[in-house]
């Protein structure tokens, strides 16, 4: 989920309408401050309330996921603690950024944030932001000794590694895709689904071309790929989350596209790409 903002505040009142929106268009689960939903740029304050807000407003109807990590495991473990409080059903952990600790750093990190919750969590490994990648090894360690620990999202474009978790791990482990455009190949080696960020806007297609997918028919969920590949695409053409902001907020989804510093509005180039790329949808 992006988290909608107006005037340099959270709008809440959007929280409630998108979540809204979301399930009655049949959406499995919800991720809140997640990348997409600008956890970076919020504060410690901002991200609890949020994933309240989300929480109230979805009322058990789908699953919450709240994004709790940080490069320092104190802060990890914090968050962690305040989502479960918050209500959150499980929670999403990046690999700890900058700092670029070791795979026994890693294990260690959230060896310490899985004994703070009884909550599910999965991982999120996107070596393009945070430079160093989770390991399958470590995955595997970490699931043997928290059965919690339950699954990764990943976002490393590597169907060898997908592969890997999958015959390793066993049918058990949650995998799921971070990229829209990998979704499909994932699924073919074993992975679950997708944690989107174009279903924010396509919320019908994205669920269905997954369900094509998990039946096995990968000749409808091709299609339905196929339809929105310029979509993956050029929603990344600025970075995550201005452009698909800036499609809710055309598209009356949102109130406004704001984004927080150092994010900016886009180009005027990639917005008539953008618009385009909706018109080509109709």
């Amino acid at each position: 989920m992006v988290t909608p903002m107006a005037g340099g505040t959270i709008a809440y009142p959007d929280i409630e309408k998108f979540v809204d929106y979301q399930i009655n268009e049949g959406i499995n689960g919800l991720l809140a401050v997640g990348t997409t939903g600008e956890s970076p740029t919020l504060s410690h304050k901002e991200h609890v309330k949020v994933i309240e807000a989300v929480v109230q407003s979805t009322a058990g109807r789908v699953p919450v996921i709240a994004g709790a990590g940080s490069n320092s495991t104190t802060e990890a473990v914090e968050l962690t603690q305040q989502a479960d409080a918050a209500g959150a059903d499980a929670l999403l952990h990046v690999a700890p950024y900058y700092n670029k600790p070791s795979q026994e750093g890693l294990f260690q990190h959230f060896s310490a944030v899985a004994a703070a919750t009884a909550k599910p969590i999965i991982l999120y490994s996107i070596p393009g932001r945070c430079v160093i990648d989770i390991a399958v090894d470590t995955c595997a360690r970490l699931y043997e000794k928290f059965p919690h620990v339950l699954g990764i999202k990943e976002s490393g474009g590597s169907n060898e590694k997908v592969d890997e978790l999958s015959r390793k791990l066993g049918p058990d482990y949650l995998i799921l895709s971070g990229e829209d455009e990998n979704t499909l190949p994932y699924m073919s080696l074993g992975c679950h689904g997708v944690i989107s960020v174009a279903s924010n806007v396509w919320v019908k297609d994205l669920v269905s071309m997954v369900q094509h997918a998990l039946n096995n028919d990968f000749a409808a969920a091709a299609a339905i790929n196929k339809k929105f590949r310029d979509v993956f695409k050029n929603i990344f053409l600025e970075p995550n989350p201005v452009p698909i902001k800036y499609i809710m907020a055309k598209l009356g989804i949102l109130t406004s596209d704001e984004v927080r510093l150092p994010l900016c509005e886009l180009s005027d180039s990639t917005k008539s790409i953008l618009d385009a790329t909706l018109d080509s949808l109709k």
